[in-house]
């Protein structure tokens, strides 16, 4: 074999490899690629108890219920599915019924979800990119003026 023809299986040789580390990397992370699920695509997955997750939607109007040693119970709901979480801790500052959230912890064996950390929106205009996509491919993404925007 030449040189040329040497320098040419080795080159072939190393991006074969590398594609099927690409490969099996890609296989390896399928389900978790996904930032987060909504509660709909979490009831359609019928994700196994004690998986972690994110979570991702609005908190239900009239669903914050603050008990006793920082335990905060709400819904999370895409306007299609809810979803029950149970938090304990301090919430941001931020966090209020009707608002963006993403909630990060596990699913409980009775559906419910307990939230290890919650996350809410910055300002008045701001909701994670995730949520709002969700929102939208529901139809019921609330633009900044409070019109429905699909």
């Amino acid at each position: 074999m030449t040189r040329k023809g040497k320098r040419l299986a080795l080159i072939s040789g190393a991006l074969a490899v590398l594609a099927a580390a690409v490969g099996l990397v890609l296989f390896a992370l399928r389900d978790n690629i996904v930032f987060f699920y909504s509660p709909a695509e979490l009831a359609q997955k019928h994700v196994s108890p004690g998986t972690r997750l994110r979570i991702g939607g609005l908190v239900k109007e009239g669903t914050v219920a603050r008990g006793e040693d920082r335990n905060v119970a709400f819904i999370v709901t895409d306007k299609t599915a809810d979803l029950h979480v149970i938090y304990k801790g301090l919430l941001p500052d931020l966090f209020r019924e009707g608002q963006g959230v993403v909630v990060d912890g596990t699913l409980g064996a009775d559906g419910g979800f307990r939230a290890d950390s919650v996350l809410a929106k910055h300002d008045e205009r701001y909701m994670p990119r995730e949520v709002a996509d969700a929102l939208k491919k529901q139809g019921v993404w609330q633009g900044a003026a409070g019109e429905a925007k699909k």
